[in-house]
């Protein structure tokens, strides 16, 4: 896409929201009010309100490499305290995608800088889930199954933080998702993830006030 087709394309689709709403920036700029907070990954074929056919105003996003939300990252945790305490979103997703390359690269014996201390979370999950990816011969199908566990995992960490647990407490909201977006297929899949068996064993130690027990 060259530069100025970007300005073209902006004209376009005022042109376009305009003509089927007059009143739709007037509307946009009233405030938002999305029921769900989107944690994807920056990788530029993965565009949130795309896949899910979402419009302006239907999702609060936040990107970052490999879908992170690591517990000493200030930008992700803002994100979640601004959208579960103030947006009060009903569902928080955690969406990873097949072929990524954050989560490639953490599985690469090599120096990469300033990228080494954020990879490292992912290492983390791999190394949690060590058995069950080494059990897998094929390096491809492993890395989608590391897709999956790190999304999981990234679940996890929301559910870890007080503002999601003393809202859960009082509402029982937002629900947490984990989904992957398989590239080569469009799909969005819903991961499922059993928080309830997984944080069983566990709960106790990052129980703030036993509100994870009805997840």
């Amino acid at each position: 896409m060259e530069y100025a087709e970007i300005f073209e394309n902006n004209r376009k689709w005022i042109a376009e929201k305009s003509g089927s709403d007059k009143d739709f920036f007037k509307h946009l700029a009233e405030g938002q009010n999305p029921e769900y907070l989107f944690i994807g990954c920056s990788d530029s074929r993965v565009t949130a309100e795309e896949i899910m056919g979402a419009t302006p105003g239907d999702v609060f996003v936040h990107r970052n490499i490999a879908n992170l939300v690591p517990n000493n990252d200030i930008n992700s945790a803002s994100v979640v305290v601004y959208a579960v305490e103030h947006l009060k979103v009903k569902h928080v997703v955690v969406c990873g995608h097949y072929l990524c390359g954050g989560v490639k690269a953490a599985m690469q014996s090599r120096d990469l800088g300033i990228m080494n201390p954020w990879l490292r979370t992912i290492r983390d999950v791999y190394r949690l889930h060590k058995d069950e990816l080494n059990a897998i011969k094929d390096e491809d199908a492993r890395y989608d199954r590391l897709v999956e566990l790190n999304v999981e995992e990234q679940c996890i960490n929301v559910i870890k933080m007080a503002v999601w647990q003393k809202r859960f407490l009082t509402e029982g909201a937002p629900q947490v998702h984990g989904w992957v977006f398989d590239m080569k297929s469009g799909k969005l899949i819903d991961l499922k993830i059993d928080f309830q068996k997984i944080l069983s064993s566990i709960r106790e130690i990052y129980d703030l006030g036993t509100s994870t027990e009805n997840l």
